[in-house]
């Protein structure tokens, strides 16, 4: 049975479409996951990138794009009224609700994600909304306090120490699959794939010469 840890922030559409697409993917596939909340714009400050709802033609691309996949998926996509939204709150709120030293279980992050990306387009950070979505959950611990941040900070940092650099990422033993287009690729890898044994495995995920940018 492989451990999979699936990384991702509210904030992002495509961690949305990634996990709700997820259990399909992996079907007849052994494995246990961790969903893990991280903040998205630590990464991007980080690795020093723009996200792309920060590039006005990427962002109106970005929300064309999403929403014609769900529209071939079959998932439910409805963009929240203001984006890019914070999503500290129900990042936190999800590590929040966790098992003493467990992650977030996937009824609590799917309930997180369907809060941003099926609310009819209300807003993601509205109180009342929020803490709607509070009581639901009944978190084990303050959503607003201290271990809370603490968890979802950890989370983060780890994700950075382990190079991941974009949401949502599948990590699998020493691999990391980005995006909703990942998930195949994770997929095949799980499925035993002499693909990935291949040199060009390691030889086009190495550094090489290039025009450097100033």
């Amino acid at each position: 049975m492989k451990q999979l840890d699936f990384w991702f922030d509210p904030v992002s559409p495509f961690a949305h479409l990634a996990f709700k697409r997820l259990p399909e993917v992996l079907v007849g596939i052994s494995y246990t996951i961790a969903y893990r909340p991280i903040v998205f714009g630590v990464l991007l400050k980080h690795w020093g990138h723009k996200g792309p709802a920060e590039i006005e033609p990427k962002r109106a691309w970005t929300f064309r794009h999403v929403h014609w996949l769900a529209h071939r998926e079959g998932v439910p996509l409805a963009t929240p009224e203001r984006h890019p939204f914070n999503s500290l709150a129900l990042s936190r709120l999800a590590w929040a609700c966790a098992p003493e030293g467990q992650t977030p279980g996937r009824c609590v992050c799917e309930a997180v994600l369907r809060h941003a990306w099926q609310g009819d387009g209300a807003d993601a950070e509205d109180e009342a909304r929020y803490l709607a979505l509070r009581d639901r959950l009944q978190p084990r611990r303050d959503s607003r306090g201290a271990e809370a941040k603490q968890a979802l900070r950890a989370a983060t940092d780890d994700a950075l120490a382990r190079g991941v650099f974009g949401v949502p990422t599948i990590g699998v033993d020493d691999k990391l699959f980005w995006g909703f287009d990942g998930l195949t690729m994770a997929a095949a890898y799980l499925r035993g794939e002499a693909w990935f044994d291949a040199e060009h495995w390691q030889r086009e995920g190495a550094p090489r010469a290039g025009v450097t940018r100033t």
